[in-house]
């Protein structure tokens, strides 16, 4: 077997490792986590019309992969997408100060708050390779709220753009394996176990 394609086997492991897998249902709001993938807010735009939530909330400001080059925050480059569609002002929520996932959702948590939305579901949209994370980062810091943690519907074969490389989301998924061991222990997200398979793919592909 070619290196390349040693790599793509290890890595579609990881990939639907990442995934929760959840089947999408009704919720008060669709809370989209904000990135450089905008395909991630069409898909939420694609939800609140097909009327799983009555509001839509776009968290971000700028990350490492937005930094320099987004001219807006994320979640008002989301926002200005669902806007642009038809989605009226009134139904979208906006947070554009968080730079990480657990920001997100803790300074979403607080714009709902003195906002007096007191949403009791969410629709966690994400990149499918952040699904898991987004889910155990919001289950530690909001966890009396039910959510669900869901992703456009690519396969891993399709997803790279010349926006997100193979490479660079090969690393992301590696990257996001690690803090989703490490991070429990820290006290940043609840416990998810790891199959040994999985982690036996992730330890592969860092010595590649």
């Amino acid at each position: 077997m070619k290196k390349s394609q040693d790599v793509d086997t290890l890595a579609k492991m990881l990939w639907e490792y990442h995934h929760m897998n959840h089947q999408v249902k009704k919720a008060d709001c669709i809370f989209v986590l904000g990135s450089q993938d905008k395909r991630v807010a069409h898909y939420a735009i694609d939800l609140f019309f097909r009327g799983f939530a009555p509001y839509i909330l776009f968290s971000g400001g700028f990350g490492r992969f937005t930094n320099g080059v987004f001219d807006k925050t994320e979640a008002k480059t989301f926002a200005d997408i669902a806007l642009a569609r038809g989605i009226p002002e009134d139904k979208i929520i906006i947070e554009n100060k968080s730079t990480n996932t657990g920001q997100n959702i803790e300074f979403s948590k607080e714009i709902l708050r003195r906002s007096g939305f007191d949403f009791n579901s969410f629709i966690l949209v994400q990149k499918p390779y952040m699904e898991r994370r987004a889910y155990a980062t919001f289950k530690k810091i909001w966890p009396e709220k039910d959510c669900i943690a869901i992703s456009p519907k690519i396969p891993f074969e399709e997803y790279p753009t010349d926006e997100i490389t193979k490479d660079s989301m090969i690393n992301i998924m590696v990257g996001d394996l690690q803090r989703i061991k490490a991070y429990s222990e820290k006290g940043f997200q609840i416990y998810q176990a790891v199959p040994s398979d999985v982690l036996e793919a992730y330890q592969k592909l860092i010595s590649l």
